[in-house]
């Protein structure tokens, strides 16, 4: 079992939900990721989400597309991602990392390349925006034989059809994008998300994980009273933008911490 289903297992164990915490490798310096990764941990973060910058992503908000641009700016490529999940190893080898980017930089250092290294660097799981299952043939195989766990994304708009297709190739949890739109909207509708976890939980066996539009304590409490794991971006990345450099840690610690509170405030 990988590091991601050992980390819900031990959290269901104990009545808990998982908090799911993103930033974009690279922002706002380099040197600065594996101390933010960390601090999440520090925070309460149960899983890190690390974005690979990439000059033209699709499902990126105007915040994570800033992030992305400002660790371009950094120079900061997929190798650089992978030699940051290495470091972050050294000293912690149990938080899950995936890395989440889009399959341009994958499929130029290619895909088992890419899987080796990632396995090698201790990275636990891979989200290709731009790889849907439909695309995936071969390429979650490649994964999964290196020990990735292949995530995809479903949305308000999936039909049970395809909900069916993505949970037979997925692996670790299944990323349900909670709002028709980019990272960072806003107007939650957890009513609508319940109903359709419960949709997606029929043919599905994996945790479900809830992203878009998550950005306070209250909000994280109310996804993570109907959701397995509360996935925050935009809100993190968004604290690291505004945030003075020597600041910077402080304060998404800060964040996270309350984001942790109102995530196991659900489970009393």
């Amino acid at each position: 079992m990988s590091r991601i289903g050992q980390t819900f297992n031990a959290l269901k164990a104990h009545n808990k939900k998982a908090l799911i915490t993103f930033i974009t490798a690279g922002d706002p310096g380099k040197g600065l990721t594996v101390p933010l990764m960390h601090a999440l941990v520090e925070a309460g973060a149960d899983i890190i989400e690390l974005g690979v910058p990439f000059s033209d992503p699709m499902a990126d908000g105007p915040v994570i597309q800033r992030a992305s641009e400002r660790a371009l700016a950094n120079k900061v490529g997929l190798k650089d991602v992978l030699a940051m999940s290495a470091e972050f190893r050294k000293s912690n080898t149990t938080t899950p990392i995936v890395l989440m980017g889009y399959a341009n930089p994958v499929e130029r250092m290619g895909y088992e390349t890419f899987a080796l290294a990632a396995k090698t660097a201790g990275v636990d799981g891979v989200l290709t925006v731009d790889i849907p299952p439909e695309e995936s043939l071969g390429v979650s195989d490649v994964f999964k034989a290196a020990g990735l766990d292949p995530i995809f994304l479903l949305s308000p708009t999936t039909p049970e059809s395809r909900i069916e297709r993505v949970a037979a190739a997925a692996g670790g949890f299944i990323y349900y994008v909670s709002l028709k739109g980019v990272t960072g909207s806003a107007d939650l509708d957890t009513e609508e998300v319940a109903r359709k976890i419960a949709t997606i939980r029929r043919h599905c066996e994996l945790p479900v994980g809830v992203g878009f539009g998550i950005r306070d304590a209250a909000t994280a409490e109310a996804v993570a009273r109907i959701a397995d794991a509360v996935v925050v971006g935009s809100r993190i990345v968004n604290e690291i933008e505004t945030s003075p450099e020597d600041e910077v840690i402080n304060r998404v610690k800060a964040l996270v911490q309350d984001l942790r509170r109102g995530v196991d405030a659900a489970s009393k």
